[in-house]
């Protein structure tokens, strides 16, 4: 991308966080309820600290706020508060219902919306919708005791905005310079009656000091009636410059006396802001000094009024620091849309334009800093001792020390990172911030990341759990992308991923493949609720299961490795070796899923022309396990394009391949042809011949079967009348089920029989691109199967393409796709609603409906990815 705005400037040099990137939203929306604060004796993380501690209790690895912004390291935090003079406590946090409240698992019940971000965080806003009446928590809980059947009880099922009678709260800040922020506050009463709002912009410290003696105290205290100064030996000094109102202070101490019953070291304590507002009690301190601070508000507001509040952030101090308050907002605007103009293309229907606009900003807002170190969490102190504990999760983790700045799939219901999530995030990330992208990427894959075993952590909740391993195609998916927006090849980063990829790959073999045959297993894999049984933990009698996908993902490492190793190679011949290694294993995998054990058992099933997972039982028999479903689609995942003039360049590559495939032919008939170039020169690799893909894409693209109206599902339709049984001791059953699911095989919002889900959505039809690379606009396929109707892999792509756009788009109702519940039509003819974009987990299969978690710009995302490249490839 030309350097041709402002931002795009910011952006060159804005590589670390000690320029322009070192203020942005990186408060998390939750860490009440989180591994890291868990110290209960048998880790029940959403018990030990939930919703109604949080306001009294001094987190140890991170903080949470509304719409809040803070430094890289987290040290100062600025978020503000609000109070309607009903609720019993103040509105500083978002709430939500814990995995054991929700009817579908963890939950947030409110509704906020991540409007608009630059990469650099110039300029960001939020909008909370706060109700006037008082805030229906009880009602929230106790309305979602229902069954799993049942649709979830929401906010707007309450009385909470019944006529209207709510704030709408934007939160927006903008930076006049690297550590000088700007934040305003804007409230506007939707109700028909006149409104009185407390807004609190609050300013604290995180609580370091308590656990590391290196850093002292630091502190706060007011300078004059319209600012307070803080000091700290970390980040410095900072001027919190403010228009009226009243100071407040505490320290962000715990509460001990309200939460352990046992006395308080300090007088005034984390929730005295609170208490002091809600119940008037003398809770904050009258000398005006502390590490947590509050500036005190009452608005007044008439019916469509709104009124705004101005504070600022700065390392210096100012004489007047409103003069130029609003010339910058202006700025910061204009740059932010700028940036977008010049990063959608304009040719780009402008309802698409604000999807994209909408999810790459959601992106962005989902950063957050994460901090936790798992021997500190272990070992660290008297709270933190294991003595107490029966639970030591992660306790084979002991070298992970995370503390960055990191992409987040959800940042109240997913507030630690998921290493296939970001992978995903990334080929969204690289299209607005590359640098950023490839930083990530990297992240994860350092020594206090990953596993000295070469295993990449999965979440904080097991970080031994196995997650897909696609981290290799996002790297080679981000490579790519950035080397064609730059015209520059990053292959120093490409050459940093790949060796720690090769340790991951290494892992991989020696851990998943126990059999030592190329057949690999991975237990979850991220494909939850799609197994017949808990694939972590099979029934007794079954030896092992030969997993389709475990193995089409390794292919498709393989692919990956392979790939990256020659581009490496045109530049450093060493490389040359060592693709021939992944080469091979391509092949040994490609030959292993079609002879399992000494009884050459295929995982392609020639009668259905699918392939399925097979158990081999301890009695000796094997069965394949005939569920239709992503397990079987993903080897359409395993292919690459490679050119001649690649093989040309590299002689000794093309030596040591020869001599595999004459050496053992029957390695590379199972695969395309890899001695025959299409008119164009290009090879196609690929666990999928013709006709294998013919076959699936029959499947796949059948309405009765995976195609829905909005994307492919993830379970076939057929399974709906015809349930899948498989008969060992007892029945396991498996059947299509449109939205939530009802088995709790893993949780409460984790289904994939039968839902549509982005990210894989996404790599078929990269894939589907890639075919068409190499088999061009004469291979034709019908679209929708039976229809007549015939069109070529990139025509295919593009419609399922247009599918999946459709659910962002606007129904005959008025409202999107995704909010085809909203009966009492919110979302279709309030005009303060009806223009905001929610980015959900997943989605109906059958109507698209919006499921899961809410916020989870993350993997959906992708969306933004598929509207750029539909323009581009129609």
């Amino acid at each position: 991308m030309a350097h041709t705005t402002s931002e795009t400037e910011r952006l060159a040099v804005a590589n670390n966080y000690k320029n322009w990137k070192k203020w942005g939203p990186y408060l998390a929306e939750r860490q009440w309820g989180t591994v890291r604060e868990d110290y209960s004796e048998h880790g029940e993380a959403w018990e030990f600290i939930d919703h109604d501690k949080a306001r009294s209790n001094a987190y140890r690895w991170g903080e949470e706020g509304i719409g809040g912004f803070c430094d890289s390291r987290e040290i100062l935090c600025l978020a503000p508060a609000f109070w309607n003079g009903k609720d019993p406590i103040l509105k500083e946090r978002l709430f939500g219902l814990t995995n054991n409240q929700g009817n579908h698992g963890e939950d947030v019940k409110e509704l906020y919306f991540h409007q608009v971000s630059t990469p650099t965080h110039t300029y960001n806003k939020y909008l909370y919708k706060y109700p006037q009446n008082e805030f229906p928590y009880s009602d929230l809980v106790n309305n979602n005791r229902r069954s799993r059947e049942e649709n979830e009880f929401e906010i707007l099922d309450s009385n909470a905005f019944k006529d209207n009678a709510y704030f709408d709260c934007f939160i927006e800040y903008a930076k006049a310079g690297i550590e000088d922020i700007l934040m305003k506050v804007t409230v506007v009463n939707r109700g028909n009656e006149t409104a009185k709002i407390h807004v609190l912009p609050h300013f604290w410290f995180r609580n370091f000091w308590k656990h590391n003696n290196r850093h002292p105290r630091p502190n706060m205290e007011s300078v004059s009636n319209n600012a307070i100064l803080s000091k700290s030996s970390r980040i410095g000094d900072f001027y919190f410059y403010h228009e009226h109102g009243e100071q407040l202070f505490c320290e962000n101490e715990t509460n001990n006396e309200r939460i352990y019953g046992f006395a308080n070291e300090y007088q005034y304590v984390k929730d005295g802001i609170n208490n002091h507002i809600i119940n008037g009690q003398p809770t904050v301190n009258p000398e005006k000094k502390g590490t947590k601070a509050a500036i005190w508000y009452l608005l007044d507001l008439n019916p469509g009024e709104e009124k705004s509040i101005r504070v600022r952030l700065s390392n210096t101090e100012l004489e007047n620091p409103w003069h130029d308050f609003d010339f910058i907002f202006d700025q910061r605007k204009t740059e932010c849309e700028a940036f977008y103009n010049e990063t959608i293309n304009e040719k780009i229907p402008e309802a698409h334009r604000a999807i994209a606009k909408s999810a790459f900003s959601g992106l962005l807002w989902t950063k957050q800093f994460y901090y936790f170190n798992i021997h500190k969490w272990l070992f660290g102190g008297n709270e933190e001792s294991p003595a107490h504990r029966t639970n030591l999760r992660n306790f084979s983790w002991q070298h992970l020390n995370n503390r960055h700045v990191i992409s987040m799939p959800d940042k109240w219901e997913y507030p630690w990172y998921a290493a296939w999530d970001l992978a995903f995030h990334m080929a969204s990330f690289v299209e607005i911030d590359p640098c950023f992208a490839k930083q990530q990427l990297l992240l994860v894959l350092q020594e206090s990341y990953m596993h000295p075993n070469g295993q990449i952590p999965a979440y904080e909740w097991n970080f031994s759990d196995v997650n897909p391993p696609v981290h290799s195609w996002a790297v080679w998916t981000v490579y790519e992308k950035d080397k064609l927006r730059t015209g520059k090849a990053d292959t120093s980063f490409l050459e940093k991923a790949f060796l720690k990829l090769t340790i991951n790959f290494t892992w991989w073999v020696n851990q998943k493949d126990t059999s030592g045959t190329d057949m690999f297993e991975g237990g979850f894999l991220g494909l939850d609720n799609i197994g017949v049984f808990d694939r972590n933990h099979m029934p007794e009698g079954i030896k092992k299961m030969q997993q389709a996908d475990a193995t089409s993902w390794m292919a498709m490492f393989s692919l990956n490795m392979l790939r990256m190793s020659l581009e490496l190679a045109k530049t450093n011949k060493i490389y040359e070796e060592v693709s021939a290694k992944f080469f091979r294993h391509f092949l040994n995998i490609a030959w292993a899923m079609h002879h399992i054990g000494k009884k050459d058992i295929s995982l392609w099933d020639d009668e259905d022309n699918f392939y399925y997972d097979v158990v081999e039982m301890s009695n000796g028999k094997t069965e394949r396990l005939r569920v239709r479903s992503l397990v079987g689609v993903i080897p359409l995942f395993a292919v690459e394009i490679m050119h001649k003039d690649l093989f040309d360049q590299l002689q000794d590559f093309r030596r040591r391949a020869n001599e595999i495939i004459r050496t053992r032919p029957d390695l590379a008939s199972l695969i395309s042809n890899l001695e025959k170039a299409n008119p164009d020169g290009n090879f196609l690799f690929s666990i999928m011949r013709g006709f294998r893909l013919e076959h699936l894409l029959i499947r796949l693209l059948d309405e009765n079967e995976f195609l829905s109206e909005f994307g492919i599902r993830s379970l076939s339709k057929f399974h709906k009348d015809h349930p899948f049984i498989f008969k060992h001791q007892g029945h396991h059953q498996i059947q299509y089920e449109p939205g939530e699911s009802r088995s709790a095989m893993f949780g409460g919002n984790s289904n994939w029989r039968g839902p549509i889900w982005m990210p894989l959505n996404y790599m078929i039809i990269q894939s589907l691109r890639k075919y068409y690379t190499f088999y061009g606009p004469t291979y034709i396929y019908e679209f929708p199967t039976g229809s007549g109707n015939k069109l070529n892999l990139n025509e295919i792509a593009n419609e399922l393409t247009k599918r999946l756009i459709k659910l962002f788009e606007r129904n005959n109702e008025g409202k999107f796709q995704y909010h085809s519940d909203d009966h009492d039509m919110h979302f279709a003819k309030n005009e303060h609603f009806k223009n905001e974009h929610l980015f959900y987990e997943f989605f109906d299969g059958d109507n698209g409906k919006g499921l899961g978690a809410s916020h989870q710009t993350g993997w959906t995302a992708l969306i933004a990815n598929l509207i750029l490249e539909l323009e581009k490839n129609s």
